[in-house]
């Protein structure tokens, strides 16, 4: 138990970096806070304010971490399997939303939640984003993605009888939705946005042509 508790403090610690900080300091001189309409250290907020290459650098960032802080916990403690490794993505994910120098208000977990379940199993974990994904482009919710891409993971795990696992992600798929609620209870009120993903594709794809 002493180092899955570890694990989930090597998390925090790495999680607590945010790359939306530096990348926006880098490119507009301002902290992340004061872009765009949420303020949100994340890949969209930044992409949204900023362009497409530093939101492709935050996001490049965001899962770095999270790799960074999991392979540091599995090099730590061998002897305790490669569940260890999820412990310290749960703390990244932990650290990048509630990071304490910023009053514990972070990121909403989207890409560090992504890159662990990946990282832990990689078919899986690509099966999951892929799920989520869909759900997006069906919904043209953003805000439902986080929740729903480790949720697909922790069945996942469960038909596997990884029930730590399985558990882990249910904890992460919780921590997604706390972050998106605003967001979620917005769809029923009118007031969350659409985001036809696919059609800022083909559009891109367009004016390319």
């Amino acid at each position: 138990m002493l180092s899955r508790a570890l694990s989930l403090v090597i998390g925090y610690v790495c999680g607590c970096f945010l790359t939306a900080e530096l990348v926006a300091r880098k490119y507009a001189g301002k902290g992340a806070a004061e872009l765009g309409e949420t303020g949100n250290p994340g890949m969209a907020n930044i992409m949204a304010a900023l362009g497409f290459v530093p939101g492709i650098l935050t996001l490049l960032g965001d899962i770095l971490k999270c790799v960074a802080a999991m392979v540091a916990a599995r090099l730590l403690f061998p002897g305790t399997g490669r569940i260890i490794m999820m412990y310290a993505g749960l703390g990244c994910t932990l650290g990048h939303d509630f990071p304490f120098w910023r009053r514990f208000r972070g990121g909403k977990g989207v890409a560090t939640s992504s890159a662990v379940i990946v990282v832990y199993w990689f078919i899986w974990g690509l099966l999951a984003n892929l799920a989520g994904m869909l759900v997006t482009f069906a919904t043209r919710y953003l805000c439902i993605a986080g929740p729903v891409i480790p949720l697909f993971y922790m069945l996942f795990m469960f038909l596997k009888g990884d029930l730590e696992a399985g558990i882990l992600s249910a904890v992460l798929s919780a921590l997604a939705l706390l972050c998106h609620l605003p967001s979620v209870f917005g769809i029923f009120k009118g007031s969350t946005s659409q985001t036809d993903v696919l059609g800022a594709i083909a559009k891109k794809l367009k004016k390319k042509k």
